[in-house]
């Protein structure tokens, strides 16, 4: 008889689990009204082949992984249900990805990052609290690495979210989103320290660039009115899989973000918002695996100093049993 495979342990908690039911429903109502109202330009087909890729590589992956782990997938064991809430992350990312980045005619550049965005959960990861965790935001992640890697691609033009609306209509777009993600992050992720540490420092940085670099300041703080500024800080950059859960560090991380991009944009780097996600996570990913190899020396040192005063105790004061081990 086959010995029964461990069952894998629940990816996410249930709170977890209808925070991502209602982000996946919410990007995929997004870009049905995108593509049909607002003024999405990449190819309609786009999309779907983005989710069959992320699909694909988020389900090769964990069966390689549970294969390695001697366990079951993690997309096992509950039929359809099981299978669809294992997938609402790599259906984010792969939404997210087509909505966001813009790469002309070239679908396999999109592909290539869709399956970076998702394979990053596998290859960037760090011990936190015995578990290997990943610290990259996937979705951002995947774009940065194509900004760097391909300098003609570019990200999606804000105006593509408002292009074929005007007068209240474009109000109401980001009104929505604000609503839908403050009653997402605030029930469900708890992330809205973080938002507020996002945009007060985002605030503060762009009169500090208007004080000393000349920037304008009113058209620094006017990016905080547009749609894609609005969608990134409810949705991208509150990614409860990789941003802190305490609200001080929440606000530590979200301040920590644009400080970076004011520090990226003075010096001209574009597409600085991607870029400075992608940095605040390498340190905390950093910051997890110092800590971990801090601790292990840590704790090694204590092994060799007990063994050490173990080794200088007399061997008069051990007791008879442990004696007659010790002499064998």
């Amino acid at each position: 008889m086959a010995e029964k495979k461990p069952s894998a342990p629940p990816r996410h908690d249930p709170k977890v689990i209808t925070a991502l039911r209602n982000f996946a429903i919410s990007i995929s109502v997004f870009n049905i009204l995108g593509y049909t109202l607002l003024g999405f330009e990449q190819p309609w087909l786009w999309p779907f082949i983005a989710l069959a890729t992320g699909y694909a590589t988020e389900i090769g992956l964990e069966y390689i992984g549970a294969r390695v782990d001697g366990r079951a997938p993690r997309f096992a064991g509950n039929g359809f249900r099981g299978l669809m809430e294992f997938l609402y992350p790599a259906h984010i990312t792969s939404l997210a990805m087509n909505m966001l980045i813009y790469v002309n005619d070239q679908i396999l550049v999109l592909l290539f990052g869709v399956v970076v965005a998702v394979g990053a959960k596998w290859v960037l990861r760090a011990p936190v609290k015995g578990r290997m965790r990943h610290f990259m935001n996937p979705s951002n992640f995947g774009i940065a690495v194509i900004l760097l890697l391909l300098p003609w691609a570019s990200i999606a033009p804000p105006y593509h979210f408002t292009e074929h609306t005007d007068t209240w209509f474009d109000w109401i777009i980001p009104g929505v989103i604000i609503v839908g993600g403050t009653m997402l992050n605030g029930k469900l992720t708890n992330r809205m320290p973080l938002i507020a540490g996002w945009a007060g420092v985002f605030a503060l940085q762009a009169i500090v660039r208007g004080v000393f670099f000349g920037t304008s300041i009113p058209a620094a703080l006017g990016m905080m009115t547009g749609v894609a500024f609005v969608l990134f800080s409810n949705y991208m950059v509150t990614d409860p899989g990789t941003s802190p859960s305490k609200p001080a560090s929440q606000v530590a991380f979200g301040g920590g973000i644009a400080l970076l991009y004011g520090l990226l944009t003075a010096v001209h780097i574009s597409y600085a918002l991607f870029f400075a996600t992608a940095g605040v996570c390498a340190i905390r990913g950093g910051f997890f695996w110092a800590v971990h190899f801090v601790d292990k020396a840590r704790k090694q040192r204590e092994a060799q100093d007990a063994i050490k005063v173990i080794s200088e105790v007399p061997v008069e004061t051990i007791p008879a049993a442990r004696k007659e081990v010790a002499t064998v």
